[in-house]
């Protein structure tokens, strides 16, 4: 039953879609404060890269080097984060420009490809990985085993972050005040709310499960680093938070959805199944979600039906409101 092609993809959807998840759930947190960030690809790969270089390099027990390597990670996708908030909220440029060319900054030919070259890091495995966090006798259990069970601690954490940011943006006056924000930020600075600030965090917030997210792919889903590895992951989970309605639990949804199309064509190449050019669908979703994404970004009727944020990609000044 746990070789069945439906188990396998649902549990490889679960593992394959906790980047997804992590980059979605900053994304969302950013988008709900008004500001669009298309340098998730990029911050990402650069999470992807330190975390990898973090645990190659400490000499720890397991443990103590897999959670080094995922405050690195984060604290590198923050400073990426930082780039692109002083640029959109303080310097109020292009949110569509800064972050595309924040992705290209870090991109395959650039800072994460120099990083993982400087530190020579290509062809050696990760000293660490997060692995299944239960034994194999919970993993062996009929379907829940294998999806529920044989999962790593960063899925469990995915899970509770959906959890707390529904929460936060539902049940508390942080979470009430940055919907403001995302809403009418006039409104929201006549209230009070420091709208500066809310963007500042919640930009920052984003770029550090980012870089998580792409930490996870080179330490829990393919333990080594080569340029360009996380393959698209970040547009995709852009496009999750419009998918989503810019609520987290259907985020998660959604990235166990496309967890499983990638997992998609490798199963049915392992059972001789062909339905197609499916490796050529897969390859191309990243961009088709790219084109999706600006499509939407530029449409005002667009973001209107999906229930966008209304200030969305639009810079605040006070003077002029």
């Amino acid at each position: 039953m746990n070789n069945s092609l439906a188990v396998v993809l649902v549990a490889s959807g679960v593992a394959y879609g906790t980047p997804l998840l992590f980059a979605a759930l900053g994304e969302l947190l950013a988008e709900r404060s008004g500001v669009l960030n298309l340098g998730v690809e990029g911050m990402m790969l650069v999470g992807a890269v330190m975390g990898f270089w973090a645990v190659q390099s400490v000499h720890a027990t397991s443990g103590l080097a897999l959670a080094f390597a995922f405050v690195i990670a984060a604290l590198a996708g923050t400073a990426m984060a930082a780039i692109h908030a002083f640029l959109v909220v303080t310097l109020r440029a292009n949110q569509i420009v800064s972050g595309l060319a924040l992705t290209i900054f870090a991109g395959v030919a650039g800072l994460s490809s120099y990083l993982g070259n400087n530190f020579n890091l290509a062809d050696h495995p990760a000293a660490h990985i997060f692995g299944p966090l239960f034994p194999k006798g919970a993993q062996d259990l009929p379907v829940v085993g294998p999806v529920v069970f044989a999962q790593n601690v960063l899925v469990y954490i995915s899970w509770a972050l959906v959890v707390a940011v529904g929460l936060y943006l539902g049940r508390t006056r942080p979470g009430l005040n940055l919907r403001a924000v995302g809403e009418s930020p006039a409104a929201a600075d006549t209230m009070g709310i420091n709208v500066t600030a809310y963007r500042y965090a919640h930009t920052l917030v984003g770029g550090a499960l980012a870089g998580v997210g792409g930490a996870s792919i080179t330490l829990a889903l393919t333990p080594q680093w080569v340029n360009g590895i996380t393959g698209g992951s970040g547009w995709i989970a852009i496009a999750l938070v419009i998918f989503a309605f810019w609520r987290p639990g259907l985020c998660l949804v959604g990235a166990y959805f496309f967890g499983a199309l990638q997992a998609l064509a490798p199963q049915l190449q392992a059972r001789n199944i062909s339905l197609g050019p499916t490796v050529l669908w897969t390859g191309s979703l990243p961009y088709l979600m790219t084109v999706f994404v600006l499509v939407v970004v530029a449409s005002g009727t667009a973001r209107r039906r999906l229930g966008a944020p209304s200030a969305l990609g639009v810079a605040y000044v006070r003077e002029e409101h």
